[in-house]
């Protein structure tokens, strides 16, 4: 397989702290930032300058702080904005400006040529102070493709490195975002940036159908945080790339604890069946299942746990069958005759219908009791 060429723009510390509640402080964003850099993420997001003076100070503190990710912040098509942004000295801002009819109608109550104007005018202005620009579609899924295409363009003949496609409102499924991600590459190749939402759950989707389909920055947030039903999860989306993508330069060990220290951070923390980071993400309890992952795990388990530094876990409950039973009570230092492993094995099914959690400390008071002989 030839890899995609792609890479990722992680946007945790500006749009994932757009979770409402969410605020990191100087220290939990440096803690990040390094996070990501570690894992080998190409570009961190560190937030909008311009939004208060502490923020400002966070995100010069991480431009300067010797990242080997490039360091990118975000801006409105304003003079002010882009100041901030040149003043922390990062090394690219993003400028955006919203697209749609809808957008231009409500937000900014001019002609859409002389909204694009304006905003060519801060390409150039950012450009020209020797700053990288990516020059940003806010609701491009709701904007006509023509007019996209003509932004891009321009913005690029003005000094733009990269143009950006925001699915704003997360109204796009897959099969929709190929066909206008190759509408807009095959009218003109330039080096696309995707940003999916994910009120429809297709974040991740849409973001690797992207990249499927030639898009180039591909961004994302630690455990899919994000405003409203949150963006794209960087460690879904890293996971798809090295299986389904080819791309295997990063070191995806580290994703569930940067997916802890996050959680940690935020105060939101991923459903238990998350993808890759939820606590089910590993978990077995089906004495079919089990029994065939004893003999060779990839027969349900497509991603090896230790690939991105999670561990098996066997839940033992109603669905268990008697060679998990006997796997865990080893494992905890009991072997089972096998009257022994058919008595406890009763005991678990009946506390498990009962709604009560098979615990560690619950299975090795069964296993106590099958060892003491008492066998009720």
């Amino acid at each position: 397989m030839k890899p995609w060429h792609i890479e990722i723009c992680d946007v945790t510390l500006r749009d994932g702290e757009q979770t409402p509640g969410v605020s990191f402080t100087r220290d939990e964003k440096m803690a990040i930032a390094t996070s990501l850099d570690e894992i080998g993420v190409e570009v961190i997001e560190a937030g909008f300058p311009v939004v208060s003076a502490i923020e400002k100070e966070c995100v010069a503190a991480i431009a300067r702080s010797g990242l080997d990710a490039r360091v990118c912040c975000l801006a409105r098509a304003l003079k002010p904005d882009i100041e901030a942004a040149i003043d922390c000295d990062v090394d690219m801002v993003s400028i955006f400006f919203a697209t749609s009819d809808l957008h231009i109608r409500h937000k900014y109550r001019k002609p859409r040529e002389e909204v694009l104007d304006g905003a060519l005018d801060m390409v150039e202005f950012a450009s020209d102070h020797g700053v990288q620009v990516r020059f940003a579609a806010e609701d491009a899924s709701r904007t006509d493709p023509a007019f996209l295409i003509e932004m891009y363009t321009r913005g690029v003949e003005c000094g733009a490195g990269l143009v950006s496609f925001a699915d704003t409102v997360g109204c796009l499924t897959p099969l929709e975002i190929h066909a206008v991600i190759s509408e807009i590459l095959g009218a003109a190749p330039l080096p696309l940036c995707i940003h999916c939402h994910n009120d429809l759950g297709f974040a991740a989707a849409n973001t690797i159908t992207a990249a499927a389909a030639g898009a180039f920055q591909l961004h994302t947030t630690v455990n899919g945080i994000g405003e409203r039903a949150g963006n794209a999860a960087l460690e879904q989306v890293l996971v798809a790339l090295r299986m389904k993508g080819g791309v295997d330069r990063y070191d995806l060990s580290g994703l569930q604890e940067t997916s802890r220290l996050v959680a940690r951070a935020s105060g939101v923390f991923p459903e238990r069946t998350r993808p890759i980071v939820g606590e089910n993400a590993f978990a077995h309890e089906s004495g079919i299942h089990i029994a065939a992952i004893l003999e060779d795990p990839s027969t349900y388990e497509y991603v090896p746990p230790e690939l991105v530094g999670g561990e098996r876990r066997f839940v033992l409950g109603k669905h268990t069958g008697k060679r998990a039973l006997e796997h865990v009570a080893k494992a905890y230092g009991f072997t089972l005759s096998d009257e022994e492993a058919r008595w406890v094995l009763e005991q678990v099914k009946q506390k498990s219908e009962g709604k009560c959690s098979v615990t560690r400390d619950v299975l090795c008071g069964i296993l106590k009791q099958a060892k003491e002989g008492i066998l009720v």
